[in-house]
């Protein structure tokens, strides 16, 4: 109660006249390829495929908001033009998430890994009843398409797709220490995922809106 009464005085001291204009944002489940974390699904099956074991998921059923970085990455700096160009009109909280707002499984990430890798196998648990999991998340982003005019570029299955991809060139050169290749692969990536959102008329990608 004491951090949303602080959250609301905040955005309405901020848009009464503080000069410096602040949004909050929340993205869904973030993927993406260099992500090592632990207990992270995607990270955990590129572990596994790229050590040659199976994928162990806990929860199948669980649904997430699955997305690839640069889907909030692109909300966020759009967002920041708009805070930068009319301020307190967008000092409000924000979600940014992905094209499939009824989420995704994760035992459809984990076989979908395995398809795009071209092989693995996969040990489904039931859970620990020790620790409480949501069985399902989901994340509203109609206020950032309607005010922002902002809509994600991939679908989950493209988003998993340079996931995996990304894993997969790593794999291959994870023993040479020339880290140029990695490098150049980012860069192709995030031109790709960019020039992917200005076929689709994505605003943010297109200079003239800038």
């Amino acid at each position: 109660l004491a951090i949303l009464t602080y959250n609301r005085s905040f955005f309405l001291s901020n848009k009464e006249g503080n000069s410096v204009a602040v949004s909050s944002v929340r993205a869904g489940n973030v993927i993406g390829g260099g992500d090592f974390a632990d207990f992270r699904l995607v990270s955990d099956c590129m572990r596994a495929l790229m050590n040659s074991r199976p994928i162990e998921v806990r929860n199948p059923k669980s649904v997430r908001p699955w997305q690839i970085v640069f889907e909030p990455l692109s909300g966020y700096l759009w967002l920041a033009i708009h805070l930068l160009k009319q301020g307190k009109d967008f000092a409000e909280a924000w979600n940014f998430g992905p094209l499939e707002q009824k989420g995704v499984t994760a035992k459809e990430i984990a076989e979908k890994s395995i398809e795009l890798w071209g092989n693995g196998s996969i040990i489904f648990g039931e859970g620990d009843p020790s620790k409480k999991e949501t069985q399902m998340l989901r994340l509203n982003w109609d206020k950032a398409a309607s005010r922002l005019d902002w809509k994600p570029t991939y679908t989950w299955e493209e988003a998993l797709s340079q996931t995996v991809d990304w894993f997969k060139k790593y794999s291959e050169i994870k023993n040479n220490s020339d880290s140029s290749a990695m490098y150049k692969k980012c860069v192709d990536d995030i031109k790709k995922y960019t020039e992917r959102a200005r076929q689709l008329g994505r605003k943010w990608a297109l200079s003239s809106h800038l």
